[in-house]
């Protein structure tokens, strides 16, 4: 199982659980190329489409930024797993997310809390990193990047984070809550699918024992009725 396999497979039970019932419309912002939950959703009854530049082949699937994305009809939930804070515009994204949903529709949102990714958090995932022979991510590009740069992890990670214009979990939750009411709040582990020998359950321990910060955010709001 890949690490966006064991990803995916962990969050599904928490990211189904706030959808309304199949056969409920459900648009899936940024799925990325292995589909994200859209096979899920479809297997579970859902009429889901996803939507990325990279998406999959395929009639469920949307080759498009969502930015760029018109509906053909208003959505009943939205799904974006780790996408907002890659995207340009987050206010932008935001509020055609919103603008998609049907009245109370329901956006489901896992996130990044970035300034939550310290020196003893990345310290904890440096000692656990997948090693000769194991699959690669993300965190060994971080760890050796920061090795070659000399600097402190503080400084190294900000230059970096800044540099890809990546929005922290605070200014996500921000745009989030001034148009979604916010139904579920909560963080948890987020890094366990790229470690080796790492659970979820693992992660959560070192979050309890006070020796990493919780890095995940999740989220579900209804989309917020404005009234003149």
């Amino acid at each position: 199982m890949t690490p966006d396999e064991r990803w995916l497979a962990a969050l599904w039970p928490s990211v189904r659980a706030p959808l309304p019932a199949p056969p409920a419309r459900v648009l899936e912002i940024g799925c990325g190329p292995i589909g994200g939950f859209v096979p899920m959703l479809r297997d579970g009854g859902y009429a889901a489409t996803g939507i990325d530049p990279e998406a999959p082949e395929g009639t469920d699937f949307r080759r498009v930024g969502f930015e760029d994305y018109r509906p053909s009809q208003p959505t009943d939930a939205i799904i974006a797993c780790t996408s907002l804070h890659h995207v340009a515009d987050l206010d932008c994204v935001v509020d055609l997310a919103a603008a998609a949903l049907v009245s109370a529709g329901i956006l489901v949102v896992v996130e990044w809390a970035r300034e939550r990714f310290d020196e003893a958090t990345a310290g904890w995932c440096f000692a656990r990193l997948p090693g000769p022979g194991e699959e690669r991510g993300w965190l060994n590009d971080r760890y050796e990047q920061w090795q070659a740069s000399g600097q402190s992890w503080d400084a190294y990670f900000r230059s970096w984070a800044d540099g890809e214009g990546l929005h922290s979990g605070e200014d996500i939750l921000r745009a989030l809550q001034a148009r979604f009411e916010t139904r579920e709040l909560s963080y948890g582990a987020y890094f366990f699918p790229d470690l080796s020998g790492t659970s979820e359950a693992g992660e959560l321990a070192a979050i309890e024992a006070g020796q990493i910060r919780a890095n995940r955010i999740q989220y579900h709001g209804r989309r917020r009725e404005w009234r003149a």
